[in-house]
């Protein structure tokens, strides 16, 4: 595998109903994480070869700095529980969506299935497990959003300050949020985020990230961190 420059990174995901990701920009590769490895020894010759193994190495002995050279800078549309959530990784630059300077749009997101609360993951559900009349429930769940929607709209015509408005609507409204981070701290966020003790919801954006956007951003960095550091 040859350690190249950046390539066709700028792409669309569709997540969850109303939800997506999109890639804003990068800057740095693998190239450049070889390129800031080697600012100490800069008589190495560079060979793919040679780069490749200088990057496994990197990574197998928990060398970081050169990994925070790479940035990505994404678009995401997400439930706002499921932000907050991905917000407590602090170690990103973050700007969302402002419910007091515009109003929403009345998108909200409805699970398919209810589960019940597990027993050994407290903050967690047990997917084994659905909750009885599941349709019955997500049937009140969509019509108390609906309601909620319905509310702040009335708020709104009726001259009601967006930011006063906006405190009744649910935590499945969609937001937006514009979230930048570097590789080594991003390699982090999806140890954690898809990982089968993860809520599903942030799982699914999680998961594109790494299926999808990281193998063609950075695809030797990628693999050495599952062969290294994944699990």
């Amino acid at each position: 595998m040859s350690v190249s420059s950046v390539t066709n990174v700028k792409q669309f995901y569709k997540v969850l109903d109303h939800g997506f990701i999109e890639v804003i920009d990068v800057m740095g590769s693998d190239s450049d994480i070889v390129r800031a490895a080697r600012m100490s020894t800069s008589g190495d010759i560079s060979t793919p070869e040679r780069d490749e193994k200088l990057i496994k190495y990197l990574m197998k002995h928990r060398h970081t700095s050169p990994f925070e050279m790479c940035e990505i800078k994404l678009k995401a549309k997400m439930p706002i529980f499921v932000a907050r959530q991905w917000l407590r990784h602090r170690t990103a630059n973050v700007n969302e969506f402002s419910a007091r300077y515009s109003k929403m749009d009345a998108e909200f997101y409805i699970p398919d299935s209810l589960y019940k609360q597990s027993t050994s993951n407290h903050q967690g559900s047990n997917t084994d497990s659905l909750v009885e009349n599941s349709d019955e429930l997500i049937t009140q769940m969509k019509k108390s959003s609906e309601c909620q929607f319905e509310l702040y709209n009335k708020l709104i015509d009726a001259g009601v300050s967006r930011e006063t408005a906006r405190i009744i609507l649910p935590l499945n409204t969609y937001t937006t949020v514009l979230w930048k981070i570097d590789l080594h701290n991003l390699f982090h966020f999806i140890k954690l985020r898809n990982a089968p003790e993860s809520q599903y919801e942030i799982r699914e954006y999680a998961k594109i990230i790494e299926e999808k956007i990281l193998p063609n951003w950075v695809p030797i960095a990628y693999s050495a961190w599952k062969e290294y550091n994944r699990k």
